[in-house]
């Protein structure tokens, strides 16, 4: 069975939406396809592709939120690397029985219609990592 199907996005946090919105429809060629808030994260998130891949840029709407709190800490930039799953609930016990630290014990209503769960990144050499499962 494939566990991690595919890197779904790459989340990139911003200060200005706006200016980065702009900043990568230049560098990518084209523009967001949609922009999207996610109340319980504290975010707005706008979404570019790639080819086959896609950008998730992640812009915090309160100073205390996840997103503001990473660019204190590091600075604007990657924030997590997002995988693709085809059953979130057995990846998350899977994950969990191999030793890895989930940031929440359920799956949460994420962006672009996805069902989502972090790793923590100090149980991942550092980097935040985001499982996705596409909401049927």
């Amino acid at each position: 069975m494939e566990h991690l199907i595919r890197i779904e996005h790459i989340g990139i946090a911003v200060k200005d939406l706006n200016a980065a919105e702009d900043l990568y429809a230049r560098l990518l060629g084209s523009a967001s396809y949609k922009r999207e808030g996610v109340e319980s994260e504290g975010v707005i998130t706008s979404f570019f592709k790639a080819g086959p891949n896609k950008i998730e840029l992640l812009e915090s709407t309160r100073p205390d939120g996840p997103i503001a709190k990473a660019i204190e800490k590091r600075g604007e930039g990657i924030h997590h690397i997002a995988f693709e799953v085809a059953d979130i609930r057995a990846e998350m016990a899977r994950l969990k029985e191999e030793g890895f630290t989930l940031l929440n014990e359920e799956p949460k209503p994420g962006a672009d219609n996805k069902l989502v769960c972090f790793v923590h990144p100090k149980s991942a050499s550092g980097v935040l990592v985001e499982l996705c499962q596409e909401i049927r």
